[in-house]
């Protein structure tokens, strides 16, 4: 997520604990915060599709999606 949009959430969260959001302020926050957490979550999954598991062996493993 760009700089400016992060910039963006917390001065409209400052403002929204000072004087309050008009309707377009605010549809215009929850929007720049889905996008955040959808940013937030692609980073997480990419991160931990990463990451390996490696046992007393030497042996790597993948970390994989727990199945149900």
């Amino acid at each position: 997520m760009v700089q400016e949009k992060i910039d963006r959430i917390n001065e409209l969260s400052r403002k929204s604990k000072t004087i309050g959001l008009n309707d377009v302020e605010k549809e215009e926050q929850a929007k720049l915060r889905q996008e955040y957490r959808d940013s937030f979550k692609r980073n997480l999954i990419s991160t931990l599709e990463s990451c390996v598991i490696v046992d007393e062996q030497g042996n790597r493993k993948k970390v994989r999606a727990k199945e149900d």
